[in-house]
This record gives C-alpha cells, sequence and structure tokens, in this order.
C-alpha cells in the first residue's frame, strides 16, 4: 500500500500565493486551467467503525471547472474511490523506520471507478452509509522538472466553504522547502483533514456540523 506524505497551510492572502507560485515557476497541471470542482463523500458503517481506526473510505467525484461553473453533468468526470489508514507499525526487516516529523504520514489505495451511484449501492448494501459530504474547488501545481529536488511534489490549492488551504504532498524534504518558499515554517503545518477542520470552524460559529458545502448556486471566484 502507498504511502501518503501530507501538509496543510491555510491560506489568508489568496493573489499573493499565486503571485509566489508564478515567480517559483509552479504551473497549473491538468485540464484547462486545472481547477477541478470535487464532490466528496464518506463512508462508515453505523458504529463508526472506520473512523474509530483512523480509516477514510471516500468517493470523490472530480469535474473540470469551466468559467467558475463545475459541469456536473459532464461525462467526463473522474470517479476515484480512496481508502486511508494509519501507517501500520515497521516489520522486523525495517530496523531503522524514518519518523513522521511534522508530517501527516497515510497509507492510501486509490483507483478510479466508472459509476459513483452503483459504487454508493453497492456500501450501502453492505451496511455503510455517506455520513458526511464535502466539496471543494482544487487547482493543482507542479514545478517545472529543472527543479529536481520538487520531484514528485504535488501543490494543491484548495478553495473550500470554510477558507483556503494548500496541501503540499510528496517526499517530506520536497514539502517543507516548498512551505519555505511559499513563506511558511513547521509551526504553520495544519495536519487536521477537512471533516475535522469543518467541524472547528461550525463550533467557532456556533452552528451544527451538517455538511461542508458551497451555498446553492455560488463557488469561490
Amino acid at each position: 500500500m502507498a504511502r501518503e506524505t501530507e501538509i496543510k497551510l491555510k491560506i489568508d492572502d489568496v493573489k499573493r500565493l499565486r503571485r509566489v507560485l508564478k515567480k517559483l515557476g509552479a504551473r497549473p497541471v491538468g485540464p484547462g486551467l486545472g481547477r477541478v470542482h470535487e464532490e466528496n463523500l464518506i463512508f462508515d458503517t453505523p458504529q463508526g467503525g472506520l473512523a474509530k481506526h483512523g480509516q477514510l473510505l471516500r468517493i470523490r467525484t472530480e469535474t473540470a471547472d469551466v468559467r467558475g461553473r463545475a459541469r456536473k453533468t459532464d461525462s467526463r468526470a473522474r470517479v476515484v474511490l480512496t481508502f486511508k489508514r494509519p501507517v501500520v507499525r515497521p516489520t522486523a526487516s525495517e530496523t531503522n523506520p524514518a519518523p513522521h516529523g511534522p508530517h501527516k504520514v497515510r497509507e492510501e489505495l486509490e483507483m478510479e471507478v466508472a459509476d459513483a451511484a452503483k459504487l454508493t449501492e453497492i456500501f450501502e448494501g453492505l451496511g455503510m452509509s455517506g455520513w458526511f459530504r464535502y466539496e471543494k474547488y482544487r487547482t493543482t501545481f507542479r514545478f517545472a522538472t529543472s527543479k529536481e529536488w520538487a520531484r514528485g511534489l504535488l501543490i494543491e490549492l484548495d478553495e473550500t466553504p470554510i477558507g483556503t488551504f494548500v496541501e503540499l504532498e510528496g517526499p517530506a524534504a520536497a514539502i517543507d522547502r516548498a512551505a519555505g518558499e511559499l513563506g511558511y515554517a513547521k509551526r504553520d503545518y495544519v495536519l487536521k483533514n477537512y471533516l475535522t477542520l469543518y467541524v472547528e470552524d461550525c463550533r467557532r460559529r456556533g452552528d451544527q456540523p451538517a455538511h461542508m458545502l458551497f451555498p446553492a448556486n455560488k463557488s469561490p471566484h
């Protein structure tokens, strides 16, 4: 099972961030300008068995954003099934396992599937339910291949209903260097997932948590 190493950074000045990314030579990747609308649905058992073990089962539907509006009926939407879990303890052969340090490290399995609705029916037939839905707009950047230190690094700008974040995913050393280049230090790293951040935001505002969704017919620019 592959390992995912990442951190988040809370972004208060998106225009400044984009200027810095451009100055550093980071470019969007993916269709169009790389901005994608994501609909995410997290599944669990009625007893919350997956969450209790730090596991996540998610169906994500990605649709290329066109002129600030996701084409939700686009047949070219990409559906991804993801399973994440904490890193298992090292085996006897791993005598000197690398410490996680200030990064979030998880084991991850990911695969593209054809039909989110049918997969949802399968999970529901197994006794699970999609209990938390969240959406965001993600633009993925990469540095030029000439920056060898950034090989394997993804810079993912996430516009969410609770604010804007950047996820840095890749080798730990590349994450730390990229964060520094963007003007952040390790003390700025956010390791919480969007569910936890959303619940904390609701508590600050005195709202009852439900789903992390944009207001109807509105999206961030």
